[in-house]
């Protein structure tokens, strides 16, 4: 009718595939936290298809020390260019690690290091941590990393969190490190669904600013 307005429907979002760089944090051959990450990327792609996981490998990682950089151009050694490549490339985080005497395991800490020169490859992007350890679950470590993720200005998924007893009481994973615990899986899931809806509000704030 003459004169009348028809309100324009919202738009809608299309669908957006999140690349989620996963590090473990142990080099141990079959172990748990590395079983996360692989049950993470099998997950995704059976379920969540809006999210891949990139496991990426750290154990090539020279110790740090700013000896090995040409600190006139910010040159790194070769492994370490080719991880700050991916950590760069990721929409967001995926951090799976055993606990160390209280902390953080020291690959994983010489990995948030490496990315941290300048310029910073961490930040302002969504991340979650998960920790498959003792009877802790992992807590002082997941809170530790969580602090240098302040420093590193990374955004970590608040809740649900994930700590698992690895082996109690009973194991939840099998002789190669491959997650068997429906439990764990759900809570993993959860985690996995949280970490998308994080990275996918901070992509779009920025977007609209």
């Amino acid at each position: 009718m003459e004169g009348s307005t028809t309100a324009a429907a919202p738009a809608k979002r299309a669908k957006r595939t999140l690349r989620v760089a996963a590090i473990s944090g142990s080099l141990r051959r079959a172990w748990a936290n590395t079983g996360l990450i692989r049950a993470a990327a099998k997950m995704c792609e059976e379920s969540i298809p809006e999210l891949q996981i990139d496991h990426v490998d750290i154990s090539d990682l020279p110790l740090v020390n700013t000896d090995l950089e040409n600190t006139g151009g910010n040159v790194f050694p070769v492994a370490v260019e080719a991880f700050r490549d991916r950590v760069r490339g990721a929409d967001c985080f995926l951090f799976a690690s055993p606990e160390y005497n209280y902390s953080i395991s020291g690959p994983l800490k010489n990995a948030l290091d490496w990315g941290s020169r300048p310029p910073n490859v961490w930040a302002d992007r969504a991340a979650a941590v998960v920790s498959a350890s003792g009877k802790s679950g992992g807590k002082r470590m997941v809170y530790h990393v969580r602090q240098v993720g302040v420093f590193l200005d990374i955004h970590f998924v608040n809740k649900p969190e994930g700590f698992v007893q690895a082996h109690y009481p009973a194991s939840k994973f099998d002789g190669d490190g491959n997650l068997i615990d429906p439990e764990t899986e759900e809570q993993l899931r959860r985690i996995l669904l949280s970490l998308q809806a994080f990275a996918l509000r901070l992509i779009h704030g920025k977007t609209a600013a």
